[in-house]
């Protein structure tokens, strides 16, 4: 009986997810780099996105595979009530991570919004947005996006009170089938209004930090999207139980994150910012 598990912990075996993660993060970085700017490695010169989408595969790859390994888990019962207070745990903290990789370029954007460079000084004399700059107009597409965003949180937040309160999976699979398809829309939304843009990302700061800040947004809600899709399969598939759906919860979390980043940057960066 030595084997015999006595406690409500998770003994993890050896993995090679972690190392994997390490080097494809690392190859997409650099790939990036070379993407935009063009490096030499080894005497090589690197241009293109190739490298970038070699890197963004493996990152895929991993977590696809990492992520499967964690679902296996909770359905061999490895998921005790304490192993999901952890899980729980390491989602806020990640959240809060995001939180403050957002709050670099709004302040990135405010600091330049309040003191833009100006011609003959890097702190007076600038206007803002740069001159030259057609901004977009927030009342239009970022207002409708506004709305799908947070109808698309409603959902969720239905569907999972159908679940954990109700127990009714039939509702809370029409939640998530509306969630995931207004998160579709979003971000076919969003790529229509970039392709309408009267300037490009290396124009000005206005410009650089609004591509960036809503451009990682835009890529949040792709991974939210996924999240929610996933759950979405799951669910139908009968994987998750009223007692036992981490990743659920995970991904109505994160969802609800992505809205409220969202509101920000509608309020900051479109209406005042503009």
């Amino acid at each position: 009986m030595a084997h015999v598990k006595n406690h409500d912990y998770q003994i993890l075996p050896p993995s090679i997810w972690p190392l994997l993660g390490a080097i494809a993060a690392f190859v997409m970085l650099t790939g990036a780099v070379a993407w935009m700017k063009g490096i030499t490695l080894l005497g090589l010169p690197i241009e293109g996105p190739w490298m970038f989408l070699m890197g963004l595969t493996a990152v895929l790859y991993v977590m696809f595979g990492w992520w499967a390994d964690v679902v296996q888990e909770g359905e061999t019962g490895e998921h005790t009530p304490v192993v999901r207070i952890g899980l729980q745990y390491g989602v806020i903290l990640f959240i809060v991570s995001e939180v403050m990789f957002f709050v670099a370029w709004f302040w990135a954007f405010i600091k330049n919004a309040m003191y833009p460079m100006g011609p003959d000084s890097p702190i007076k004399d600038g206007v803002w947005p740069p001159a030259g700059i057609e901004t977009f107009d927030p009342w239009h597409l970022p207002l409708i996006n506004t709305l799908i965003l947070l109808l698309s949180g409603v959902a969720v937040t239905w569907a999972h009170h159908a679940f954990v309160h109700e127990g009714d999976r039939k509702t809370t699979i029409n939640g998530l089938a509306i969630a995931v398809f207004l998160g579709l829309c979003f971000t076919a939304l969003q790529a229509y209004e970039y392709s309408h843009a009267a300037f490009g990302m290396s124009d000005t700061v206005y410009a650089g930090v609004f591509f960036m800040a809503t451009g990682f947004h835009g890529f949040h809600v792709i991974i939210g999207t996924i999240f929610l899709f996933v759950c979405l399969i799951r669910m139908i598939r009968g994987q998750m139980t009223q007692e036992q759906h981490i990743g659920f919860e995970a991904a109505a979390w994160y969802w609800h994150f992505v809205d409220v980043v969202w509101l920000f940057l509608f309020v900051v960066v479109y209406i005042w910012g503009g």
